[in-house]
């Protein structure tokens, strides 16, 4: 893989919905985003659940699978990705105060867990959505949508 001063990645780690791994599929190619990663035990296709829901998207999205999210972090953080998380908590600053700088990977991790605090360690920046009902969070494909749209409209092509 060759990173370019634009690219913008989405790495999906430990989801579980298959369906939800179609709506990020089927996301990342309306974003157009360079290469979705799938670590952890996240879905893979081919799956009909996955295809389902991408629409074909699973065919058109480059993507790969990497077990081990630390590995792949280290590895994009070398090539000069910078790596954000979409996550709650006290560390993370509002999703439309983030000024993205490219090449960018954007994390988004299990729908119940979150990601772990060993892997908010790694990362570069945490960024939330604001959340003003009585839910403490978004579907995670809906979430991704919200924050990676705001982030492509920072991108230079």
């Amino acid at each position: 893989m060759t990173t370019n001063k634009n690219d913008f990645y989405i790495i999906v780690h430990n989801i579980r919905s298959l369906y939800n791994i179609g709506t990020m599929f089927r996301t990342a190619d309306a974003m157009g985003v360079d290469q979705l990663f799938l670590t952890g035990y996240s879905g893979q296709p081919p799956r009909k659940e996955i295809s389902k829901v991408a629409l074909g998207a699973e065919d058109s999205v480059p993507w790969q699978h990497y077990k081990n999210i630390s590995y792949l972090i280290d590895k994009l953080r070398r090539e000069g990705v910078k790596t954000v998380a979409l996550e709650t908590g006290s560390e993370s600053i509002d999703y439309l105060e983030f000024k993205p700088q490219f090449p960018l990977a954007l994390i988004v991790g299990n729908e119940v867990s979150g990601l772990s605090s060993a892997l908010m360690k790694k990362v570069d920046t945490t960024i939330s959505l604001p959340m003003n009902g009585i839910k403490e969070s978004l579907n995670v494909g809906v979430a991704m949508a919200v924050a990676g749209y705001n982030i492509i409209k920072f991108r230079k092509q």
